[in-house]
Parts: structure tokens; C-alpha cells; sequence
């Protein structure tokens, strides 16, 4: 389509529908104006105007707290913040991405091998998306692409998976056809992440984003996960979902997220197996004096956090296919408290005065005062946590977790009902 009148449409309400869908009517003038922004900043980068709107949600974890790395069952949805993209087709072979406050990327396509020193970039990204499309069959070619992101790095909602699902909708749409899956472009963003970036992530955070709504996803076969659409109407129901920033920094923790796959391999490894999935919960419980001496009491915990976790995040998903949200919310608490509990993830190793994620925890379930949930969000040890708030007691919320942990530490976030997508809809 050609800029001038993809401008027009806009303009003229043509993308009203498809906005409202995405950010809801009370933010759809805002929704103009921001693609109004982005396809300027296109046409001033680049000298041209852009051909398409691209957009893909962060994520939200609902259910199932580091049980994806183990094959496990988790429940996710893509919220209402996002990266969106004014996006062109060029003849030079190259992917030019431009992100708004942030130095211009080319990636040559001539190589699209891990390039030595390009881990952990937004290059490396884009280069294995591109990579593994092409070996799947897409004709993949120059793109220059404009964008601008809400969706706050190291919010928990991750942004990673969001580009990486926004890179291969893209791709997919200028030049596939829109030939991939939902699925499969989850599946390539996480390819790009493991293989070029160099971030051994499971597909949880690229399947949430893809694939948009509420979804409950079994990785029992990660190269095949199942996934199933499920419909929540949060405002509806009477609550709101808000991601809080504990406030704790990510910096020198790497060793604490590891220590979870690490323990859990341990357990794993006294049964020849190489996830939990594959040793039956009977097995754990029978032998589990030997167990604690090959993993230590701290694994045994983890493991048996993750096999709660599973049938939490299975009747998660039942509670809600039935309507029953109180029920919901009850396992919600009973996820954070096995989080905290046996997973562990909420306080770093040897930490005493400095615990900001449990802090945020506690002061979250005062103000709720016995209604809604509160739990971890994520990886844990730093980061964020997730409240389900009633409507009537949002504000009021907020405002008392802004006062302890800083203004805007609390932001309500809604679910939007599909994942990585062309907005002027001509995929």
C-alpha cells in the first residue's frame, strides 16, 4: 500500500476498528497519533514514506512460574503495551531498523550467520530472525523499518520476545505472505535468541506475544507446543491487572536464575532425564531421600514447585474456560506462595536488609486487604510482581505502591486479543 495513502486511511478513521481492538476506545486518539508519529519518523529517517504498520505485544505471565525451561505448563497473555513499526521493502539487501532514540542497525544479508561479538544485540536479533526464515523458505529481503516502543525494558513484560515476534510478523507479511503460524514465528524468535543472541530462553515470552489473548501452553513437546486461545474479560469481572516494579536491580543475579535450571538438572540427572517433565511426580516422591542427597534440599524444593506449579497452571486454565474467577484467584495466591516458598525466587541467596521484591509482595497484599492476588511476575529475585486489583480499589492501590516503591511503580496493564500483527491489515 502506498504511504501517502496508508497516511490518508489513517487520517480518515480506516484504521479506527483494527486500533480500538488493540489499545481499546478510550485510547484510540492516542493510537492515531502514535502511528502518526512512527510514520513520520519513517519517512524522516528514511526519505520515503513506509508501506506498513506492524505492532507486537509484551507479555504477561499468568500461571506457571519457571515451568516452561522444564516442559511444563504455563498460562500467558500479550497486554496492551507494545512495539509498533512503519516498516518499507528496499532492493539493497539490507535490514535497516531504526528504534526511536537509538542508533540506526543494518544487518547485511548476505550473512546470515552468528556474527562473533554480535550477542546480546538488537543486530543479533534481527540477524536470526532473518536467518531462520530464510532457511525455512522466506524470501527475505531489504526492509527498512521504523519504531517506537511502550514497553519497559526489564518491566517483566519482556521487550525481547515482543521484537523478535514484531520482527518475523513483519517479515512474514512483506514477503511470506503471512505464511507462518503464530506459533512459528514464536518459534523463530526464540531460534534467534538461543542461537544468535546467545540467551538459552524457553517459548513462553515469544508464544504470549505471537499469539496474543490469554493462552495456556503445554510444552511437553517444545517443537510442537499446544496452545489454546482462552477468553478473559478482566474489566468485565470487576479487576484490573497491574505489574509493579519491585524496584531491585537484575544486576549481578544471573547466578540466581541459573541456580534453578542448575538444581533442577541435578534431580533430573538422578533419573536419567534431562527435564522434569519426564520423571513422573511418583518417581520424585519414592526415591526422594536420594534425591535430596544428589540435589540438595533447595532443588527438591524447586522440583516440587514445578510440579504444583503444572497442575496450577492446567486448572488456571479450567477455572477460567469455566468462569470461575474467585477460583482462579485462589491459585494465584497459591502460586506466589509456593513461588516464595519452594521455588525461591523472591529473595537473592544471603540477602537481609535489602529485600525489595518481598517488600512489594507484602505491601501489595495489605492494600488488597483480602481481595484480588499478588505474586511474582517472571524470573523473580528482582523485577516485578503482578496484582489482580478490584476496579473500585485501583487507584487507591496505586497510589499507596507508588508512595513505598516511587511513583509509576505500579501500571495497569489489559490483555489485547491478538498477539503480532499488520495494521492495515493487507497480509
Amino acid at each position: 500500500m502506498e504511504g501517502q495513502t496508508l497516511k490518508m486511511r489513517l487520517r480518515q478513521g480506516g484504521l479506527d476498528e483494527t486500533l480500538q481492538s488493540l489499545y481499546g476506545a478510550a485510547r484510540l486518539e492516542a493510537a492515531r497519533s502514535r502511528c502518526t508519529g512512527v510514520l513520520e519518523g519513517f519517512a524522516r529517517t528514511f526519505g520515503k514514506e513506509a508501506e506498513a504498520l506492524f505492532s507486537a505485544p509484551g507479555r504477561t505471565e499468568l500461571g506457571g512460574n519457571h515451568t516452561d525451561h522444564q516442559h511444563g505448563r504455563v498460562l500467558a497473555a500479550g497486554v496492551d503495551l507494545d512495539i509498533l513499526a512503519a516498516a518499507a521493502v528496499n532492493d539493497s539487501g539490507v535490514i535497516r531498523v531504526q528504534s526511536e532514540g537509538y542508533p540506526l542497525i543494518l544487518v547485511d544479508l548476505d550473512r546470515l550467520t552468528p556474527v562473533p561479538g554480535e550477542e546480546n544485540t538488537t543486530a543479533a536479533l534481527i540477524r536470526g530472525v532473518a536467518a531462520r526464515m530464510k532457511e525455512l523458505g522466506c524470501p527475505v529481503g531489504g526492509v527498512e523499518a521504523y519504531m517506537v516502543s511502550d514497553v519497559p525494558g526489564g518491566s517483566g513484560l519482556s521487550s525481547s520476545a515482543a521484537f523478535e515476534v514484531l520482527m518475523g510478523t513483519m517479515l512474514n507479511g512483506l514477503f511470506w505472505g503471512g505464511r507462518a503460524s503464530a506459533v512459528e514465528i514464536a518459534q523463530i524468535g526464540q531460534y534467534a535468541e538461543n542461537v544468535f543472541f546467545g540467551k538459552p530462553c524457553g517459548l513462553m515470552d515469544q508464544t504470549a506475544s505471537s499469539v496474543g489473548g490469554v493462552v495456556a501452553i503445554d510444552f511437553a513437546d517444545p517443537s510442537r507446543p499446544v496452545v489454546e486461545q482462552i477468553s478473559l474479560d478482566l474489566a468485565a469481572g470487576g479487576y484490573a491487572l497491574c505489574i509493579i516494579d519491585s524496584g531491585a536491580d537484575h544486576a549481578d543475579l544471573t547466578d540466581e536464575y541459573a541456580a534453578v535450571t542448575r538444581e533442577l538438572k541435578a534431580v533430573c540427572r538422578h533419573f536419567g532425564k534431562e527435564v522434569l517433565r519426564e520423571v513422573p511426580e511418583e518417581d520424585f516422591l519414592a526415591q526422594l531421600p536420594q534425591v535430596r542427597r544428589a540435589a540438595g534440599d533447595r532443588g527438591v524444593l524447586r522440583a516440587f514447585h514445578v510440579y504444583g506449579e503444572n497442575r496450577r497452571a492446567a486448572a488456571e486454565a479450567r477455572a477460567l474456560r469455566a468462569g470461575d474467577f474467585d477460583e482462579f484467584l485462589r491459585l494465584v495466591r497459591e502460586s506466589g506462595r509456593s513461588s516464595a516458598m519452594y521455588l525461591q525466587n523472591i529473595v537473592p541467596t544471603g540477602a537481609v536488609e535489602h529485600q525489595e521484591m518481598m517488600t512489594a509482595l507484602a505491601l501489595a497484599e495489605r492494600l488488597l486487604e483480602g481481595r484480588g492476588a499478588v505474586r511474582v511476575h517472571g524470573g523473580g529475585f528482582a523485577g516485578t510482581a503482578q496484582a489482580f486489583v478490584p476496579l473500585e480499589s485501583l487507584e487507591k492501590f496505586k497510589t499507596g505502591m507508588g508512595a513505598v516503591l516511587g511513583e509509576g511503580s505500579c501500571c495497569a496493564v489489559t490483555i489485547r486479543p491478538v498477539g503480532g500483527v499488520r495494521l492495515d491489515g493487507t497480509m
